[in-house]
Parts: structure tokens; sequence; C-alpha cells
């Protein structure tokens, strides 16, 4: 009597079961879709991640070999003057020029010089205020067209690079990589191409006019300055004295 009654149970519970079980919800096509575009947007976004990181690592240490633009150039002319120089081997007038001329605050951000972006929303400018952590983003890992993509992407690696490169790095890699003319990147192929001479040997003068060619090189000349260089070139070389002197050139200089 006992095992009939407990069979009896066992098999009341067994059939409990089976009528609480639900059949599986079926998904249609569009959701399926949905959740297959959504799984792969975060594959590629994952990835994307990963290899930035692995990027502004191994950047930090190793020199990048080319560009996007300087790739692009080299198609486009049949080939660009360029050779890496470390920092040791860059006369310092010539680092303290850059900074004065592009980014005088760049030893007392992160990346971004908020002052600046603000001064620029307040007068209304359409200029830019792009810090040399930025430009060494563009030049090195993304391309010079602007567009939104561009300066989103930007924004997201700046801060990453400002973590793992030192701010001399991030000197070393501008100087190395800016255009000056051209086919011409460099301070190296810059300073033999437009001085005839090693960039370790560049006076404060000849510092200052690379630096004013920057911003726009193929219409300006550091060898045969018009006035505006040489006006520009005058005010870099008191913009790079007076960095030396209250310390805002100490980051990345020895």
């Amino acid at each position: 009597m006992t095992e009939t009654r407990r069979t009896w149970s066992l098999d009341r519970m067994t059939r409990k079961a089976k009528s609480n079980t639900k059949p599986p919800r079926r998904v249609g096509p569009i959701r399926a879709t949905r959740r297959f575009l959504r799984r792969w947007v975060w594959r590629v976004a994952l990835a994307f991640i990963a290899v930035i990181c692995l990027l502004v690592s191994l950047f930090a240490v190793v020199n990048p070999p080319t560009t996007l633009y300087m790739a692009s150039e080299s198609g486009r002319l049949g080939g660009v003057a360029q050779d890496w120089v470390d920092m040791e081997d860059i006369a310092p007038v010539m680092a303290r020029s850059v900074v004065a001329a592009e980014d005088a605050n760049f030893c007392l951000h992160w990346g971004f010089d908020m002052s600046a972006i603000r001064q620029v929303i307040e007068a209304g400018e359409s200029r830019g205020a792009s810090t040399l952590s930025q430009q060494v983003v563009k030049n090195v890992y993304l391309w010079p067209a602007r567009s939104w993509v561009r300066k989103a992407l930007e924004a997201l690696i700046t801060p990453a690079v400002e973590l793992v490169w030192t701010k001399r790095r991030i000197v070393e890699g501008y100087l190395n990589v800016a255009e000056v003319d051209e086919g011409v990147f460099g301070v190296d192929a810059a300073a033999r191409h437009y001085f005839g001479k090693s960039p370790d040997q560049l006076s404060a003068i000849e510092a200052a006019r690379l630096a004013a060619v920057l911003p726009n090189p193929k219409e300006r000349s550091a060898s045969r300055p018009g006035q505006f260089v040489q006006r520009r070139a005058a005010g870099i070389v008191d913009g790079a004295e007076t960095i030396r002197r209250d310390g805002r050139a100490d980051c990345f200089e020895d």
C-alpha cells in the first residue's frame, strides 16, 4: 500500500512538472537579426579597443614605421623623406619651439587643454584647440582629413596615449612624424632639407622657423620665410625661452 501511494505521488508530481513546463519561445527573424548584429558590434568594438591598446603600448617603446598619411603621400609622390631620430639627437630648442608654437601648456594638461577649448567656444571661433598629444594621435594612428569620426576616435585614444607614453615620448613622436614640406616628414628630414644640417645642430631661429611652418607646411618655407613666418618665428623664439624659464618645458627635458 505504501509503495502504491509513493508511486501515485511520483506520477502526480511528474504530471504537474510537465504541465508547468512552458514551450520554448520562438524568436522572430527581426529580433534574431538584431541580436546577431548587436553581438557582432560588441565584438568589433572590443577588437578595436584591443588593437588600439596594443598599438598605444607598442609605439610607446617602438618607433612607428610609417603613418597612414605618410603612406598615402609616398604612393602619390613616389616616396617621402623621413628618418626617426631620438630626442637626444635633437636640439632641445627644437622641442621647446614646437611646444611653444603648438601647445604651450603641454606639461600642464592630460591631453586636452580645457582652458584653450573654453576660449575658442566663448570667442565663437572655428579654429581648433588641439593639443600636441591630440596631434600625435591624429598623425600616428589616424588620418588628417577632418570628420566627426576622426575627432571622436582622437578623443578616445588621446587619454590612452597620455597614460602610457611619457611626455618626452609624445614630443619625440610629434617631431618625427609632422609634415614640414611636401614629401618631407620629421625634424631630421626637415633640418637637412631646409638648412643642410642634422637636427642636433639647429639654432633657435632655425627651430622657430620650422615650428612656424608646421600648421601649413606646403605653403610656407623655413629657408625662404615670408613676413608672416618671420614674425611668427620671432614670437616662437620668445615663447620657447619663456617656457624654459617658467618650467613648462620640464616634463620633456632631461
